[in-house]
Parts: structure tokens; sequence; C-alpha cells
């Protein structure tokens, strides 16, 4: 038997509670593995709360990130041992995830632990960071370099812009955060930022082209914000979109694609394949200050996720949420 967060969904209604679950209700994968920790993500809140249809097959174990220790393997890339990590591909949706004290996965969705990182620290990254990371990348793949100008991050106080903000920084970028908070002013700061703009700037209908502003972006809001973004963007700019906090729509015109050459990037960390994966990582290992970690994440225990998923969906929460399942 082991710990895990269990939603439910039949004639009784929707529920989700900490449970004891036996090892034989794991779903089918070759491997098997000890969970250390998890994380809780907005996807993961939108599951546990059930005020987003992301879980498509119910019982469900929620958790989209895992770190931990193979314990049993029939996969050749993976022996008993071993220290992994998940993101993605449906975990936590479609297939049991990293929310409970045990996991049974495919193999062919895991990567190995960064030598660079503990199981803590890789989830204080996580999917958030780990798909900043990808955004930074398709920056660099449009060749958007420091010296063509500010990149904005919206949502910057969450795990993606958090992120976002501290490895654009560390590369030599001038970040501006974009944020509904403004308590956390000096937190987005000590991860670089040099300015911080209101959400509300971004959050209502705009004009279909701005003054040109930023070299590029990252934006995590969707909806009129990553409007108004795009309408800003400077000739040849890219803003990369990996995120819907703001709403799935996109109230925008075609001018600043065609009249300015801004290119809207899409950026999925689900389905990315592998070999985008162990790049990121790496770069992550070179690229992301881990002494930033101890700022931009903080530590609870299983018991304590049920609470903090509502908080999180409230925009209280600052950063990333680690999640010691032991614990």
């Amino acid at each position: 038997m082991f710990k895990g967060i269990l939603i439910e969904k039949d004639e009784a209604g929707y529920r989700t509670s900490l449970t004891d679950l036996d090892e034989g209700r794991l779903p089918d994968g070759d491997v098997t593995v000890r969970v250390s920790h998890s994380t809780l993500n907005y996807k993961d809140a939108l599951a546990i709360t059930g005020k987003g249809p992301v879980v498509r097959s119910f019982p469900m174990v929620p958790g989209i990130d895992l770190t931990g220790t193979v314990e049993h393997s029939t996969h050749p890339d993976y022996e008993v041992g071993d220290m992994m990590i998940l993101n993605g591909w449906g975990v936590g949706e479609t297939h049991w995830g990293g929310l409970a004290q045990k996991a049974r996965l495919n193999g062919n969705w895991l990567v190995p632990l960064p030598g660079q990182f503990t199981p803590q620290q890789a989830m204080a990254i996580g999917t958030a960071g780990y798909t900043a990371m990808l955004c930074v990348l398709a920056l660099e793949r449009y060749g958007v370099k420091p010296e063509h100008g500010e990149i904005l991050v919206t949502g910057a106080a969450g795990g993606v812009g958090s992120v976002a903000t501290a490895v654009l920084t560390r590369l030599g970028f001038t970040v501006v955060a974009v944020s509904g908070r403004p308590a956390e002013t000096e937190y987005l700061k000590s991860l670089g930022a040099v300015e911080m703009l209101d959400r509300a700037t971004f959050a209502t209908p705009g004009k279909p082209l701005g003054k040109e502003r930023w070299a590029g972006a990252v934006d995590v809001v969707g909806s009129h914000t990553l409007a108004n973004v795009c309408a800003t963007t400077k000739y040849r700019g890219i803003v990369a979109a990996c995120g819907l906090a703001g709403g799935m729509d996109l109230p925008a015109t075609v001018a600043p694609f065609i009249l300015r050459g801004v290119t809207l990037a899409g950026i999925d960390s689900v389905m990315c394949p592998r070999r985008e994966r162990l790049e990121a990582w790496r770069r992550l290992g070179s690229d992301l200050d881990v002494s930033k970690l101890a700022t931009i994440s903080k530590e609870v225990g299983l018991t304590d996720v049920l609470p903090l998923a509502s908080k999180l969906l409230n925009g209280e929460v600052r950063g990333r949420v680690v999640v010691d399942v032991n614990r």
C-alpha cells in the first residue's frame, strides 16, 4: 500500500481525497518508480478542484511532474536504482501521475535526473521550468539576442514566469515582468526583472498595433494579454506562447504578423519530443542559477496539496510548489 491523492467521479459526484492505494491498482507501464517528489501546477489544481476538464479518465492520481528511483524496470534504458524525471505525456490526465508515493510509467516518457540537480531542485524546476526553457530556446531559435531589446514575461510571479525571468536574466537579457500582484515586485527584481508592469495594462481589448517595445516575449496568459503583447512586439520579434491562464481565446488581428513580421511560436511541453526535453534539461543545468530555486519554490507535504490547489487557482501562490510525497 502507498499514499496518494485520488480523484473520483461517479453518480456521487466529483471528489478528491488523500487515501491509501494498493500497488495492484497502478496502471500499465514498464517502469515502476518510488516517487520522492512531485509538484503542484496550475493544471494539477484544475484537476484537483474539478474547475477544468483536465482529467480524462477516472479514478485518477493527479500530478504532471515526478522524480524518484526506479524500483522495477523491463525498459532497456532504465535499471533499478536509477534516478529519473517525468514531465507531461498526459500523466495526471489520462495516466496516473506523481502525487502519490508510487507510479508505473512508460519508460519512453522518462529522462535521467541531471547530475546538477537534487530531486527537490528538479521538481522546483518541474514542468513549469522546463516549459520556460523551451520558450527561451524558441527565442534563441528565431535569433533574438540581448542586444535586440527588452523581453516581456507575463504571469511572471508564477512557475513558468519565475524560471523564465531567472534564466533570461542570466543569459544577459533585459526582462520586464508582468504581474497582477504588486507585492511581488521585490521578488521579481530578485530574479532579475528590471521593471514590473501591472497585468491590467494588457488584460483588456487593445489596438491592432501598438508602440513597438518588445524584442521577444514569453506569455502564459493568452486571450487579450497575448493579443496586446503581439501588438507591441518589435519588427520581426517573437512571442513564445505556452499558457492560457487568462483564457483560450485570442482576440487579435493579423496586423502584427503581416505588417511587422512578428512570429507567434506555440510551446507544448506535454508531448514534446525526447530530444528537445533532454536539451531543455541540459540547458537548465547550465543557464539556471540553482541558488534562485530556494526563492522560486517552497516545499509542502502531500497532506498540504488539497487546500493549496484553490489558492493556486486564485493567484495566491508564488513560484513553484514542490511536494514531498513522503510527508
